[in-house]
């Protein structure tokens, strides 16, 4: 039982690791002058983040954002209205096509996000590298080598809680406590 409730805690710590990842982000974007006064990029230094961003394939990983959520709109509205499927997803699309011409806002703030962490002579060199062929497989495969990571270090946490709390269990019973 104990196991059960300490078993899932790799994975609520992933989760709330991301959220504190972008935590900086959503609270950088909510200041006011002091983050427009932040933002004033040259235009070479926003052009050596677009050419990172691209060449690391960064943004790609997002280009499934908006038809996963059309999908689920969609199937939010046909769920409650099944009569309507045609109608529901023939204005999905098209909202969904409106929506797009937004996407650019999204690599833009991506495109900030770099030059905030970043010099320009730095992203060249980020940029250069990922121009090279070894820099191409790993924007490539990055993504998939730090999805299979993420669930390498899941498991092992797992195992680990689950001896752990074995171990635990064992040494406190050796005590003579009544567990």
């Amino acid at each position: 039982m104990l196991c059960s409730k300490w078993c899932r805690i790799p994975g609520a710590a992933v989760a709330v690791m991301l959220a504190f990842a972008a935590a900086p982000e959503v609270h950088a974007q909510s200041q006011n002058s002091a983050q427009q006064d932040e933002d004033n990029f040259s235009p070479e230094h926003l052009r050596a983040a677009r050419r990172t961003v691209e060449a690391a394939q960064v943004a790609q990983s997002f280009d499934e954002i908006l038809p996963t959520i059309a999908e689920q709109t969609q199937t939010l509205f046909t769920r409650s209205y099944p009569s309507l499927t045609a109608q529901i997803e023939e204005t999905t699309t098209q909202v969904a096509i409106e929506m797009a011409q937004r996407r650019p806002q999204l690599d833009m703030t991506v495109e900030k996000i770099w030059a905030r962490r970043f010099t320009i002579e730095e992203l060249n060199q980020i940029a250069d590298f990922y121009e090279t062929p070894t820099g191409e497989k790993l924007a490539e495969l990055g993504p998939s080598i730090s999805a299979l990571s993420i669930g390498a270090s899941k498991q092992w946490a797992d195992a680990i809680s689950t001896e752990m709390v074995e171990e635990v269990r064992q040494r406190l019973r050796a005590q003579g406590l009544p567990l």
